[in-house]
Order: C-alpha cells, then sequence, then structure tokens
C-alpha cells in the first residue's frame, strides 16, 4: 500500500518537472510534425488500463495520417508508414513525451506493464487472466527493458507478471535508467 501511495505521488511531481523541462520540446517537435507532413500533431489511440477500463493514450504522431490502428508488429512495412520526423521520434522513443499528460491525469504510471491496445484480444485476455491490469499501466516496463517490440505476447505478459511479483521503488527506477539507455541506443524499436 504504502509502495503505491509513493509511486503515484513520485508519478504526479516527476511528470510535472519533465512537463517544464521538457518546454523546448513541447515548442520544437509539432513544428518538426508540421513541416514534415499534414495531420495531427498528437495521435491518440483507445488503451487498455488499470482493471481492464479503457482510456486514451497521448503521444507525438509519427506516422502518416490513415495508417491502420493495430499494433505495430502486424503491419506489414512499417517503415512506409512512418514520418521523416516520426522514425527519429519513435527511435528515440520521444513519441511518448505526451505521455505524462496521461500520467498526471492518473491513466498511466512512469513503470508498470505497456497498456494493450482495444484490439489486442490475446494480450488482453492473457493480462486478465493473469491479474495484470490491476496496476496501472505504464510508460515503460520489464518486457520493454527485456526485449520491447522483439517479445512474444506471451512474453510481454511473463515479464508483466514478474513485475508485479516483484514490484518496489528499486525495481521501478532500475526500469526506468534502463529505459533511458533503451532510447537513447534505439534498441528493441520496430
Amino acid at each position: 500500500m504504502i509502495y503505491r501511495v509513493i509511486k503515484r505521488i513520485s508519478d504526479v511531481v516527476f511528470s510535472i518537472v519533465s512537463m517544464i523541462l521538457f518546454i523546448p520540446l513541447w515548442i520544437i517537435i509539432p513544428l518538426m510534425i508540421r513541416i514534415d507532413s499534414r495531420g495531427r500533431i498528437i495521435f491518440k489511440q483507445k488503451r487498455v488500463g488499470l482493471n481492464g477500463t479503457y482510456f486514451i493514450i497521448y503521444k507525438f504522431r509519427t506516422m502518416k495520417e490513415g495508417t491502420p490502428d493495430i499494433p505495430t508488429d502486424r503491419l506489414r512495412d512499417q517503415s512506409t508508414l512512418n514520418t521523416r520526423v516520426g522514425t527519429v521520434l519513435r527511435r528515440l522513443s520521444i513519441d511518448e513525451i505526451p505521455q505524462l499528460m496521461n500520467i498526471l491525469k492518473g491513466d498511466m504510471s512512469f513503470v508498470g506493464p505497456r497498456p494493450a491496445l482495444y484490439n489486442q484480444d490475446l494480450l488482453i485476455r492473457l493480462r486478465k487472466e493473469k491479474d495484470v491490469n490491476k496496476v496501472r499501466p505504464g510508460v515503460t516496463g520489464l518486457a520493454q527493458i527485456n526485449g520491447r517490440d522483439e517479445l512474444s505476447i506471451r512474453d510481454k505478459v511473463m515479464y508483466d507478471q514478474l513485475y508485479i511479483k516483484d514490484a518496489s521503488i528499486m525495481l521501478d527506477v532500475k526500469i526506468f535508467l534502463v529505459t533511458v539507455k533503451a532510447a537513447i541506443t534505439g534498441k528493441g524499436v520496430n
């Protein structure tokens, strides 16, 4: 219980601080997206959150308008759907910055199982069976630092279960630091 309270307070404080620190990016990235391609700057998508409820996740748009709303691993040739700026944003995980709003609202945490898309039926079913939905989803998690897009759905759920079993502030800090390193190198991104 104390862990959850400390985690939520930390999420709120660090999301506010991060939003302030990223003010230059909140100005530059939308300009880059607008110059690179037509369409929305912020991409919104329905995801599965705490206790299986739906919420809208925010990201900087990295793909061309009209791209099918399916998981990236199901896209035939994602490289033709990415915008030029989007390729860089996605590789460095900068497209995730708007999720700070999701954290502040309480839809997400910095660390937790990555929220499933509303149409990822197998992932949703397996997570429900394994009680993974009983924790707030995160921007990053144990599955992301152990393979990200390269993992099978069953492996993702296995890592989600391990995270829930061993959840602690120290584990969250470790996952966050490894994520920063992976974001810089672009490791595991499709």
